[in-house]
């Protein structure tokens, strides 16, 4: 079953909410690394379990799958609700499992603010220091040891309200012909939606991304709000990222094209056409009439990537050369070229 979740809060499988966040309260506080400073990675990895623990049992969905299948089915095959999310690009249903919060999360969740203490911050001689720390050097000296603070800011503190998951990214790749010309992408996620009773379920939705001609990678969408509903957390933002596919003809820089054509010795120094076949299906013959010498780029207006801050305008086609020189040359060539280039200057 992996690890025994009850076992780590020291409580039975009966065990009531109450139970349970009196139970995380008194190891949270006993185990948190800021008040063990030296045994801080003992206290580290203790208390990243208690809040292990009490994330999975005090979720109802997540405390039945933990019961019927253990922590692997919790974290392996069976697909119960988390905050953690994976997507799929239309490669079949996307499931969401469960990915422990941050321990740190959990527990400002659970004392409604930054610490328990954050509502003393900056009071006599304590200089804010509470807002950072719960534990810090002096922090119990003014209010009587460990039990007046409990007392202080137990479940009756005021709540700073829900707070919100974090973003939930993903990438979303693009070939160079849909940046182009721009594309209409549906996605495809699942996530867990609350009732008026709090309970989840899983839904599956289709979000449709229009991509626009000239977006480039890095470009941010955001659904907001479309992550899993729980209790007292706002939904995480769903934020999916444009990446850039490679292209076999072209690289871009910028809002530029580049394409990189090879030539013979002879066309670099008399003049060739290059045909190219554009993005969006067109073909393009250029015709190079200057001597390509080493570093050269043929620049071709208007024939880059659109602008997308800048409707109808786009960058420019840059076209680069790879010169093959001849492997060897008879004396007759040597001395042809030398009697033909030797004036040249």
């Amino acid at each position: 079953m992996g690890v025994d979740y009850y076992n780590v809060l020291k409580v039975g499988k009966s065990a009531t909410d109450d139970d349970l966040k009196k139970a995380y309260r008194k190891l949270a506080m006993k185990w948190h690394p800021d008040k063990n400073p030296n045994n801080k990675k003992e206290a580290e990895a203790k208390f990243k379990q208690i809040s292990e623990a009490y994330e999975v049992l005090s979720d109802p969905q997540k405390r039945a799958i933990y019961d019927q299948y253990g922590e692997e089915g919790l974290k392996g095959q069976v697909p119960p609700p988390g905050p953690g999310a994976s997507f799929s690009n239309g490669g079949g249903p996307t499931v969401f499992r469960f990915n422990p919060r941050n321990a740190e999360d959990i527990f400002a969740e659970f004392f409604g603010g930054s610490s328990p203490f954050a509502g003393m911050a900056g009071m006599g001689g304590m200089g804010g220091r509470g807002a950072r720390s719960p534990f810090g050097d002096g922090m119990f000296g003014g209010f009587g040891g460990t039990e007046n603070v409990f007392r202080s800011f137990g479940e009756g503190a005021p709540s700073a309200g829900p707070r919100k998951a974090t973003a939930v990214e993903n990438k979303l790749p693009c070939t160079l012909e849909e940046l182009y010309s721009g594309s209409t992408r549906k996605m495809k996620i699942s996530r867990n939606i609350a009732d008026a009773s709090g309970r989840t379920m899983p839904v599956e939705e289709i979000l449709t991304i229009d991509v626009k001609p000239g977006w480039k990678k890095g470009t941010k969408i955001t659904f907001p709000e479309k992550g899993n509903e729980q209790a007292n957390v706002v939904p995480a933002d769903l934020v999916f990222v444009i990446d850039e596919r490679p292209h076999e003809v072209f690289k871009r820089d910028g809002n530029d094209l580049i394409a990189t054509q090879k030539i013979s010795l002879p066309d670099a120094l008399t003049g060739c056409t290059v045909t190219l076949n554009t993005l969006d299906g067109r073909t393009l013959n250029i015709p190079v009439t200057e001597i390509v010498s080493p570093g050269y780029e043929k620049v071709v207006p208007r024939e880059g990537m659109p602008i997308a801050k800048e409707p109808g305008k786009r960058g420019n086609l840059r076209i680069k050369f790879d010169v093959k020189f001849p492997s060897r040359l008879t004396p007759e060539q040597k001395a042809g070229i030398k009697r033909i280039l030797g004036g040249a200057s």
